[in-house]
């Protein structure tokens, strides 16, 4: 199996983004959000919004490439009324679920030593999970999707004490 890289969101990787984005949601909500929605998104409309992310926050999106096409991303920033970060998006195609790539996109996107939240759809098992195998747990904070009935709830970490560097 092909090693993964992963680095910060450049230019050139806009589109590959939306087309991962896209396809990872439409693996991963099916049955969960409505087949309308999933159907409804658009690659160029969602390209451009990567885009003005990327320059608004420069450094806070991560790509994971494989032989140059997109294969997950994850995106965080300061933005969470809970936590120091929030982890907006971490989504990896379902051929490489399990693999650990999940769990790298994770570790470049978040700092251990900053507290974190999230939020994930509650009838999501898979992604509940994943979040508590890395230290989440539900904090009773609950909002509806915008464009989507389904229920999301919130997880939170705490900072985590950093490892001292070997030597």
């Amino acid at each position: 199996m092909t090693r993964w890289q992963i680095g910060p969101l450049t230019p050139e990787y806009t589109r590959g983004l939306a087309e991962c984005h896209i396809a990872c949601w439409r693996e991963a909500y099916q049955g969960l959000v409505p087949s309308y929605v999933l159907d409804a998104f658009q690659v160029e409309p969602l390209a451009q919004r990567w885009g003005r992310d990327a320059q608004a926050r420069p450094g806070c999106i991560h790509l994971a490439r494989i032989e140059g096409e997109v294969c997950g991303f994850a995106a965080a920033s300061p933005q969470s009324a809970v936590a120091e970060i929030e982890l907006h998006a971490l989504y990896v195609r379902a051929a490489w679920y399990g693999t650990g790539l999940a769990a790298e996109l994770l570790w470049t996107a978040l700092d251990p030593g900053r507290s974190c939240s999230l939020w994930v759809f509650e009838d999501n098992p898979r992604a509940l999970a994943f979040y508590r195998k890395h230290g989440f747990e539900l904090d009773g904070g609950r909002k509806v999707e915008e464009f989507t009935p389904a229920m999301q709830v919130r997880l939170v970490r705490a900072p985590r004490p950093r490892r001292a560097a070997a030597g």
